[in-house]
């Protein structure tokens, strides 16, 4: 008997504010056959308040640090502002969006990541996701859209990065659905030069990635990327993708493959 068909789509913050190609990207992810999740960040809009309140940003490898003020702000910027105005979208396109953070149903139990070499702060390592509620979600015909905030369980709200929250889900729901992720940013997808946007590379192994990251082509912000969608793959994902806007309209982008 196959599987029911997932589609999780991950969308960032610039992406997010353009009104245009957020209205194409989602109407085209609402065309796809199947059961549908959102997951969005929403970093820039969240650095720009942050700066309005003198919070300063702080980044290291494409991972923010988060300290008691961040928290906050990214809780009302992903949580708050983006969370619904993404969900109102949705409705209004016909859509029956239920907003969510990992507290929401127990969605997303994560922890306060550990210190090693770098203190994160209040960000959060996913532990478990509630499968028993997001498909009850899934059979009611709703649409998940999930910011990128979890919960210890214990009254702390962490912040996790949306591309390993968008993997996570989609390796917990994968042992029952036919899972499709699409990881949508400003690119085309991954570039062999990152400053000609017509450099796609259509294809690429976890071996390839090693070696271009290696020598730089792959840096930044698009190595958590790729290392969430790479694990996605070899977790049980059908298909991983990472896209940008047109390419994402054009069923393109970077296709994940295991090695061999």
């Amino acid at each position: 008997m196959s599987k029911p068909k997932l589609h999780i789509l991950k969308i960032g913050g610039r992406l997010i504010e353009n009104e245009e190609a957020l209205h194409q990207v989602l109407h085209h992810f609402l065309q796809k056959d199947g059961n549908k999740i959102l997951v969005h960040g929403g970093g820039k809009r969240a650095s720009e308040l942050g700066q309005i309140l003198q919070v300063p940003v702080k980044m290291i490898e494409g991972r923010r640090l988060t300290d008691e003020a961040t928290l906050e702000i990214v809780i009302m910027v992903y949580a708050g502002l983006i969370n619904k105005k993404l969900v109102a979208k949705l409705q209004s396109m016909g859509s029956n969006a239920v907003g969510l953070s990992g507290a929401d149903g127990n969605a997303i139990l994560a922890h306060k990541r550990i210190v090693k070499t770098i203190d994160y702060g209040f960000a959060g390592d996913i532990d478990q996701v509630n499968t028993t509620f997001i498909k009850a979600l899934l059979t009611a015909h709703t649409l998940p859209v999930f910011c990128a905030i979890t919960h210890d369980k214990n009254g702390q709200l962490l912040n996790t990065n949306a591309d390993t929250i968008a993997a996570t889900l989609s390796k917990a729901l994968a042992k029952e659905f036919e899972v499709n992720s699409y990881f949508c940013l400003e690119k085309n997808g991954v570039l062999s030069d990152p400053n000609d946007d017509d450099s796609l590379i259509p294809q690429l192994d976890f071996t390839t990635f090693q070696a271009l990251k290696k020598e730089g082509t792959i840096s930044d912000g698009m190595i958590p990327k790729l290392d969430n969608g790479f694990e996605a793959i070899d977790k049980g994902a059908k298909e991983v993708v990472i896209c940008g806007p047109a390419s994402f309209l054009r069923n393109e982008g970077t296709k994940l493959s295991k090695n061999g």
